[in-house]
């Protein structure tokens, strides 16, 4: 099949396709919310801030530099607020208007053929084959074989990985002989990595399936939910891409349990926001979603950007931009929420989820580059520029952090004891963020970033009602446990994610490790060698505004103890013991460790199958 690299610099002709019109009102109510809440906390945080050459001067302030900073330091809460108003709104809007759409009915025979599609690079492949082994045998027990096929595309170039692949590989096919066909081709070279694969692929197999279900080594889907997929897109011939909400299993770590609990209670809250905005113009995450395999063919070829990474060259969250290309030309791409028959694991580590968010954030800096593409639908490009700003929040945070310790504790040590004019009146400078107005914009921007949690904590009860009080008050105390530790991890983040960005501006390429999803000890010397800026950071900033006596000292003592304990944070993060005690008190636990689903046994037996056949080769 012929996979067409795409023009960036021309617009491609629209099929014609039936739109769904029934997102434009939760787009008004959710965008035009937050635009009207980011302008009031924005004049709301002008009233407070002396911004004028006349206010500031009153503040002993009568550098034009201060007030330039000031500016900035509105700009960067404005622009925060915004994302954090965006996100409450659109939980808040999905949670009664965020439902899937299906145009199939159930039961209906499957005409399609689709392919499991395992792209891996020197993977685990007693777990990648574990679980493709339990998916066939899920189709089997459906009576659903012969409409499937297993395809493992190996991008693999490590003799000790390769070794075992072969072996691994060779009993899957032994054990579905018979039953599903297993092709496994390896590439001798990584060419365009996942992506370059993937069209491999294509090119010389892809008119043989209707459809591939694009997997990742750590991706886990029932029978039911596979068939379901084909089914949709068997119903809607406008479909290009159906995305499911993947649900985090396997965790044993402290970080991996932590992220499973909180993609367990709130991650359909926040799919379900994002679902009722973005409609037929919907994204995709590279995985765990079927693809109509023409459509991609005839659309989604990427091409290489101009210049050299980490801004040019190959385009590396390449994802985001095949949904918007087929988007362009006039599939639909569409998720959904409800399925619950899909899987991933987490990072074990802080220190691994690091190491995957470097290459994610160049991916999103890349996508900057693609927005100017001509055609892309307005949410295409919002969906690459949300993208972007997950990571350049953390820098605007931290940047009026840095603002507020260059002006206010110098204000304060020369001012002392003075009266100011503010927007409550005269009040002492010492007492200027503790005013009343600055108290409501800070307990509104916590109540927004808290919202969408609580929307799903309150759907999580609600679902619970019928089990023991105990149970509830488990799952109350695993929320707390949770956000405890979300506030600790928070500014470790922050400076981790402005790490990034400046390596990225800087020109400093990610390249492209293997990613770690088993977990690895990492020494504490090691751990506090990564971390030492941060802990610098935080004890500097502690010190500082302890010596002026700064009132900002307990406003930022939720970042500056997350900072300075940012080593042991993360060498906690990487605690199985302490992760297997929470669970067997009870806490952080996730449906699927209360009611194991039939493929998650299937999956732990065929591990050990192959585990036991590849001790022994």
């Amino acid at each position: 099949m012929t996979m067409t690299t795409q023009a960036f610099s021309s617009r491609p002709a629209k099929k014609n396709m039936c739109y769904n019109f029934c997102p434009l009102v939760a787009r008004l109510i959710i965008f035009g919310g937050t635009i009207i809440m980011t302008f009031i906390a924005a004049y709301q945080m002008y009233l407070v801030l002396p911004l004028t050459f006349s206010e500031a001067a009153v503040w002993g302030l009568d550098d034009p530099a201060t007030i330039v900073l000031l500016w900035i330091s509105l700009i960067c809460f404005s622009v925060t607020f915004g994302c954090l108003a965006l996100t409450a709104v659109s939980a808040l809007v999905g949670s009664v208007a965020g439902q899937d759409r299906s145009f199939a009915k159930p039961e209906t025979p499957l005409k399609g053929k689709t392919v499991l599609l395992m792209p891996v690079f020197n993977e685990n492949a007693t777990a990648f084959c574990a679980s493709l082994l339990a998916m066939a045998q899920d189709l089997q027990e459906l009576g659903e074989t012969e409409h499937f096929e297993i395809f493992i595309l190996s991008d693999s170039d490590r003799l000790d990985y390769l070794s075992k692949e072969v072996t691994a590989v060779k009993l899957l096919i032994e054990k579905l002989s018979g039953t599903m066909p297993v092709w496994y081709r390896r590439r001798k070279k990584n060419a365009a990595r996942k992506a370059g694969n993937i069209r491999d692929f294509i090119t010389q197999w892809g008119e043989r399936y209707d459809y591939m279900i694009v997997l990742d080594a750590d991706s886990l889907i029932q029978g039911e939910t596979l068939t379901a997929l084909a089914r949709e897109m068997d119903a809607d011939s406008d479909l290009g891409i159906l995305q499911t909400l993947p649900r985090l299993i396997g965790g044993q770590t402290v970080y991996s349990r932590l992220q499973q609990f909180s993609n367990s209670v709130y991650g359909s809250v926040f799919a379900k926001g994002l679902n009722a905005w973005q409609g037929d113009d919907g994204n995709y995450w590279g995985h765990n979603a079927i693809i109509r395999v023409r459509a991609f063919a005839e659309s989604a070829g990427l091409p290489v950007l101009s210049g050299s990474p980490p801004f040019g060259g190959e385009i590396r969250s390449h994802d985001f931009v095949e949904a918007a290309l087929m988007n362009r030309i006039g599939w639909k791409v569409r998720m959904l929420t409800d399925p619950k028959g899909s899987w991933e694991t987490c990072p074990p580590t802080l220190l691994d989820a690091a190491s995957r968010d470097r290459r994610w954030a160049q991916g999103n800096v890349q996508h900057l580059a693609v927005l100017r593409v001509d055609g892309l639908s307005w949410s295409s490009r919002l969906h690459m520029v949300l993208g972007f700003m997950n990571y350049l929040t953390s820098s605007l945070w931290l940047t009026t952090i840095l603002i507020g310790l260059i002006i206010s504790p110098w204000v304060l040590a020369q001012n002392s004891g003075e009266t100011v004019f503010s927007g409550d009146g005269l009040l002492p400078v010492s007492q200027i963020f503790g005013s009343t107005r600055m108290l409501v914009i800070f307990c509104v921007t916590i109540g927004l970033l808290m919202l969408p949690k609580l929307l799903g904590l309150i759907a999580g009860m609600r679902k619970h009602h019928f089990r023991p009080v105990r149970d509830r008050l488990l799952m109350l105390i695993s929320a707390l446990v949770e956000q405890a530790f979300s506030i600790l991890y928070s500014p470790i983040i922050m400076f981790l994610h402005t790490r990034y960005l400046w390596e990225i501006f800087c020109g400093k390429d990610s390249g492209w490790p293997t990613q770690e999803r088993c977990g690895r000890p990492v020494a504490a010397l090691a751990l506090l060698k990564y971390h030492s800026s941060q802990t610098i950071a935080g004890i500097l900033m502690t010190a500082y505004l302890a010596f002026l006596a700064s009132p900002l000292t307990y406003w930022i003592l939720p970042v500056t103890i997350g900072l300075m304990l940012s080593a042991p944070l993360s060498l906690l993060s990487g605690s199985k013991m302490l992760g297997n005690k929470l669970r067997n008190i009870g806490l952080l636990l996730t449906r699927e460790e209360e009611s194991i689903p039939r493929i998650i046994f299937r999956y732990d037996e065929n591990v050990k199958i192959f585990t036991s056949v590849a001790s022994c080769s």
